[in-house]
């Protein structure tokens, strides 16, 4: 599709993935409608879209809310006429083991992760249908192929994702919707500020585990599916690596992501006080919003830490071999 005169929704655009999304998308000439639940960053993002010649409008939204996401779909219709792209962003997430994450806790995360997201397919895909074209982009995570300790809600909402996406395409299939596309992304971590926001009661900082990738690198690999829809795309190359090792041998995987999160993602020096985080409001701290959290993704920090995070091409070779032979 044509990106310059398109009109998109973005959840989660305040900060991180969402807001780098909408920045990119008014500069190559769409329309923007912005969704998110801080009314203050949310214009300031508008501001800065319409500095690219485009036009935006903020819709403050809590995607857990139904009601609330078809307000913003009828927002975007009554101001723009039709909606070319919707991109389901807004997320939030937990840290803690399992036994000790509150169930009220996990409830919300999935509302927010996974009916955020059928709220907005549906009410995307029902205007698509009318006009008989359109593209739903689902923010999903490489957690979604290999779960992590500790991010249980978190991990099972990103699986679901994925999930959503296969169905809606199988449906559009069989209905001969060919230009209707839902396409999943997959990023590693990322540098936003998901990892102050969350609930967390590990007793340890949640921190952004090496290797970081910038926000924009998944608006750009967003942009890339709008160009060229394909069912699913993982952003980085330590995210293909490890999805691809996990489909081959996913014991060896796991266990290495296990270790990894346990050293690398909650600070063993770090102690963290019980708290649900924003996962129920906006974080008062960041009402302006950011596109970063400071975890400084730099493509150069990804070059660097690669290697260091990728499992050794020797213990991959080893671990086939025994899978083999057992």
């Amino acid at each position: 599709m044509k990106i310059r005169g398109s009109v998109a929704v973005v959840t989660g655009a305040s900060s991180g993935i969402g807001r780098a999304t909408a920045l990119r998308l008014a500069r190559r000439g769409a329309d923007v409608v912005l969704a998110a639940r801080r009314g203050e960053a949310l214009q300031e993002v508008a501001a800065q879209c319409r500095r690219h010649g485009v036009r935006s409008l903020a819709v403050p939204t809590d995607v857990a809310d139904e009601r609330a996401v078809r307000v913003l779909a009828e927002r975007a219709r009554e101001e723009f006429g039709r909606i070319d792209v919707w991109i389901n962003n807004a997320a939030v997430g937990s840290f803690a083991p399992f036994l000790q994450t509150p169930l009220a806790d996990f409830r919300r995360v999935l509302d927010v992760n996974v009916m955020g997201y059928v709220y907005g397919c549906r009410q995307a895909l029902e205007q698509m249908g009318a006009q008989g074209a359109g593209t739903v982009i689902n923010v999903a995570s490489i957690v979604g192929e290999v779960p992590q300790p500790y991010t249980a809600p978190y991990s099972m909402s990103k699986a679901a994702v994925r999930a959503l996406g296969v169905s809606l395409r199988s449906e559009l299939r069989l209905a001969r919707a060919r230009n209707i596309h839902v396409c999943t992304v997959l990023p590693p971590t990322i540098d936003t500020p998901f990892f102050q926001h969350g609930a967390n009661y590990s007793g340890r900082r949640a921190l952004a585990m090496p290797p970081v990738y910038t926000a924009d690198a998944v608006a750009r690999q967003i942009l890339r599916l709008l160009g060229r829809p394909r069912p699913e795309a993982v952003v980085g190359l330590i995210g293909r690596s490890l999805v691809a090792q996990h489909r081959l041998m996913p014991r060896p995987v796991e266990a290495f992501m296990a270790v990894q999160v346990d050293r690398g993602q909650l600070s063993r020096r770090e102690p963290a006080a019980p708290s649900p985080g924003s996962i129920y409001g906006p974080a008062a701290a960041d009402a302006a919003g950011s596109v970063d959290g400071g975890w400084h993704g730099r493509a150069r920090t990804v070059r660097r830490n690669t290697l260091a995070a990728l499992l050794p091409a020797a213990a991959v070779a080893a671990a086939v071999r025994r899978q083999r032979r057992s």
